[in-house]
């Protein structure tokens, strides 16, 4: 399975954060699974990439150009596709994912599974959409979805559509399709 995850180009300040790349990072690679990231060597992206190929993984990178010209390309990994925008990049990353992850992150991270959710409360794909809740992180967010689905901008069909998960079983069993 292609697992794409989005993830911080920082570390963050909480040490939990570095240990939730590794340990997702762990899994895909003992599963069996390929990582669609990014393509970045520093923050959480690097430490989630080094995870799983440390444990026999492949990891594709999708990079947009101007970060690989400003030296964010992880060297490392198993192949880079590189791409003009972020747009570009957005669109590879869905398109070439069976499941989609988001662990703690900035803008970027959000912007990136915003994109993906949309599309899954479209019915636009029926694949996985889970943002790993590790320490609360999601909360705001799980929050702001549960309120537009109170409050009818979001149906209780679509809004089921977006998994939060607590702990990796939770997101392996969102993965596998389970909510």
């Amino acid at each position: 399975m292609n697992i794409t995850v989005y993830l911080g180009a920082r570390t963050g300040n909480e040490p939990v954060f570095r240990e939730t790349a590794l340990e997702v990072g762990k899994w895909i690679a003992k599963a069996g699974h390929r990582l669609i990231y990014g393509g970045s060597e520093v923050g959480l992206m690097g430490v989630l990439a080094n995870a799983v190929m440390e444990g026999g993984g492949e990891v594709i990178g999708v990079e947009p150009q101007f970060f690989i010209d400003d030296g964010f390309l992880h060297e490392g990994i198993t192949r880079t596709i590189p791409t003009e925008t972020m747009a570009e990049r957005r669109l590879l990353m869905m398109e070439m994912g069976d499941a989609f992850i988001a662990l703690p992150g900035g803008v970027g991270t959000l912007d990136e599974i915003s994109e993906v959710i949309v599309m899954a409360t479209l019915e636009k794909h029926s694949k996985p959409c889970i943002l790993y809740n590790k320490n609360g992180y999601y909360n705001l967010l799980r929050d702001m979805f549960d309120r537009m689905t109170e409050y009818d901008f979001m149906t209780k069909e679509a809004r089921s559509r977006i998994t939060f998960a607590d702990t990796l079983e939770d997101i392996q069993r969102a993965a596998a399709g389970g909510s």
